[in-house]
């Protein structure tokens, strides 16, 4: 039954007090931009509609609510703010879009949504009863019921409504854009052609074996390829930041400790005789919830657990560790077994069940008429599990158990009857208590370190003292652009703060000292761009590398002479070679390697004669096809069907990023989130 609480309980928590009052500290730190002083800041712009930070916000806070995401880490984060930002384009680009297409949910579809005639992922995610797997109209009702009186679930059931509604047209949309497309007879016959496999021989010469000193660029050569291209470099606002890492690592003091540490924790650890009251008090102590075998341990850790010895203290994977045999079971390395999962409230009909299967009842009848689990669909079949896979209140009725055995469990709200249909052969299983200590700087280290930053940060007040206090820390600085939207560097984790801080910074500001992953981060904000497109001047290199080749090309193309491969192979100085089964879906071929446009050229060609020269990556291609092998037949009826589904596939995928460019969005919201 879908009441308010489940669903809440289901998909939205009450937010922690902490991060509530975290929230409403940082708000109150902005009060002079909000609302407070008659301002109410831009976080970004949608198709021309401002979206203001007390609108985002409130959103913010109702998907983080529904959707029950706690920003525990920046993945987290970043997928709430992703839902946030989505839906305000939906809200004021796709919703008003559909509005103009005549797109609309009649009252029959609605209904049709409703009673699940129409399926949508909003109300599957809701109302899908979860002992079935199936959609259940009653807990709409039910729901609805609530709605009617209860503020919160009206609103809840608004958002739901809409999120469905709003899918829906989606799909219409999506069914438009696919109606829209087609493969044309021309496709069809270019793509037939793909049957044909092409061999012969081909000549190149490189661009690397043409000097650059032949070649002269100049800056006008540049500016109007820049000019000719611009759409090319087209780009998002963005910052530039230059950033030092102080990396936090131990000492060989710190290593020498804490194997002091270790080796004495180790002798306490092997002469204590309450194992599980020792690892219990050790913070970094951990008591494993299930049994081994020697098998899945260790060598090394088999033979001394086994011999009754303490395993270690032995550094291993940058961590230090130890461990004692906690307790012994002999039980079945494997157990086959079939279930049938109950309501603790059952526990009559769970004896009558365990009564009925002792006197022969069919299992897999009663699992598919009784069980709550999805494993009635198959006779509430588990499969053959290792003992090892089991923990808890499974351990000790299972490691006694026998081949025709049916077992009573009571886990957690549910009562499990368990028949065993196989156990193999009983061995010795562990359970291990163990004790690690993780190799890292210690309080020392670290706080020396942050004084090295923070020396660094007094010393570094512009471009010039960056540098030269980066020299003297013997720190190399990194580079990364901050395009508008996004809310970490690349190659550099946790580092949304150090973002958020560069976003409202001012060209030449030294940031404080941000501690990212397990090291401190210190930035300067190099440069602010906001053109639309990246300046000529700091693309020239690319530019000149482009018109490089092209001008090798040329020159190249001015050698060549001959009527023949041959002729030809021998005025540019190189040879001719073979090349095989080209194909015009081939990306690469043997000798030629990944050129496109060659093997294009090549897959295309229907003269067998001398091509003309070929501007491919990497040099000048010249190829003659001597030989044209057909594959199995293709039929053009199926061929249509086939670029059919990738033209719809296609027009689907990049609809909604055409639409996205077209409305000129400005995510601004860097500074806040």
């Amino acid at each position: 039954m879908a009441s308010l609480n489940t669903l809440r309980t289901k998909f939205g928590v009450v937010l922690s007090v902490i991060i509530a009052l975290a929230l409403l500290a940082f708000i109150f730190s902005l009060r002079t931009e909000m609302g407070f002083s008659g301002n109410d800041p831009k976080v970004g712009v949608i198709d021309g509609k401002t979206i203001n930070y007390s609108e985002y916000y409130k959103l913010y806070e109702q998907i983080k609510e529904t959707q029950n995401i706690q920003e525990s880490n920046d993945q987290q984060s970043d997928m709430l703010a992703n839902a946030v930002w989505q839906s305000f384009f939906s809200k004021y680009v796709m919703t008003p879009g559909f509005e103009d297409m005549g797109l609309k949910i009649t009252e029959a579809e609605r209904r049709a949504i409703l009673s699940g005639q129409i399926p949508t992922q909003v109300f599957s995610a809701y109302f899908t009863d979860p002992t079935t797997g199936q959609y259940n109209v009653e807990a709409v009702s039910e729901f609805l019921s609530q709605a009617s009186s209860n503020p919160q679930a009206f609103n809840m059931w608004e958002q739901i409504n809409e999120q469905a509604q709003l899918e829906y047209n989606f799909e219409k949309y999506f069914g438009l854009i696919k109606g829209g497309v087609y493969a044309n007879k021309l496709e069809v016959a270019e793509a037939l052609k793909n049957n044909e496999k092409k061999s012969g021989r081909w000549i190149a010469k490189k661009y690397s074996m043409v000097p650059d000193s032949l070649i002269t660029i100049s800056k006008s050569d540049v500016q109007s390829y820049y000019t000719s291209h611009l759409n090319q470099f087209k780009q998002l606002p963005n910052r530039t930041v230059k950033y030092v890492v102080f990396d936090v690592e131990p000492t060989d003091a710190d290593m020498e400790n804490l194997e002091k540490t270790v080796m004495g924790v180790g002798e306490e650890f092997a002469a204590t005789d309450d194992v599980k009251s020792f690892v219990r008090k050790n913070r970094n102590g951990h008591i494993s919830e299930t049994y081994y075998t020697k098998a899945q341990l260790s060598l090394e850790e088999a033979e001394a657990l086994n011999a009754g010895k303490t395993y270690g203290p032995v550094l291993k994977n940058n961590e230090w560790t130890m461990s004692r045999v906690l307790d012994t079971k002999m039980a079945p390395d494997s157990l086959g077994i079939r279930h049938i999962v109950l309501s603790y409230e059952q526990k009559e009909l769970a004896d009558s069940l365990v009564r009925a299967i002792k006197n022969g009842a069919n299992f897999a009848e009663l699992a598919a008429q009784h069980s709550l689990a999805q494993t009635r669909a198959t006779g509430g079949e588990v499969g053959v599990l290792p003992f090892s896979s089991f923990s808890g209140e499974f351990i000790a009725p299972l490691a006694q158990a026998k081949k025709g055995d049916v077992l009573t469990i009571n886990s957690g709200s549910t009562i499990q009857i368990m028949q065993i249909y196989r156990a193999d052969k009983a061995s010795k299983h562990i359970q291990v208590a163990s004790i690690t200590y993780p190799v890292a700087a210690s309080e020392a280290t670290r706080k020396n370190i942050h004084n090295q930053a923070g020396t660094f940060t007094v010393n570094a007040k512009d471009m010039e003292s960056f540098n030269t206090a980066a020299i003297e820390a013997a720190i190399t600085p990194r580079v990364a652009t901050i395009n508008q939207g996004e809310r970490a560097l690349r190659g550099l984790e946790d580092s949304r703060e150090l973002v958020r801080w560069a976003y409202g910074a001012e060209a030449g500001d030294i940031s404080e000292i941000f501690k990212v992953g397990n090291d401190y981060v210190v930035a300067i904000l190099t440069e602010i761009d906001d053109e639309e497109y990246t300046p000529v001047e700091k693309v020239t290199s690319r530019i000149n590398m482009m018109l490089m080749r092209d001008k090798k090309f040329e020159y190249i193309k001015n050698e060549l002479s001959g009527s023949t491969l041959e002729e030809q192979a021998k005025s540019l100085g190189t040879t001719v070679e073979n090349f095989k089964d080209v194909t015009l879906e081939a990306y690469y071929t043997e000798g030629i390697g990944m050129e496109p446009r060659v093997i294009g050229a090549i897959a295309l060609d229907e003269t067998k004669a001398v091509s003309a020269p070929v501007k491919g990556f990497t040099g000048l291609y010249v190829f003659q096809v001597d030989n044209v092998e057909k594959n199995a037949e293709k039929l053009a009826e199926g061929e249509q069907v086939r670029l059919q589904a990738v033209a719809e596939g296609m027009a689907q995928r990049f609809c909604i990023p055409a639409v996205q460019e077209m409305s000129n969005m400005q995510d601004l919201r860097g500074k806040y989130f």
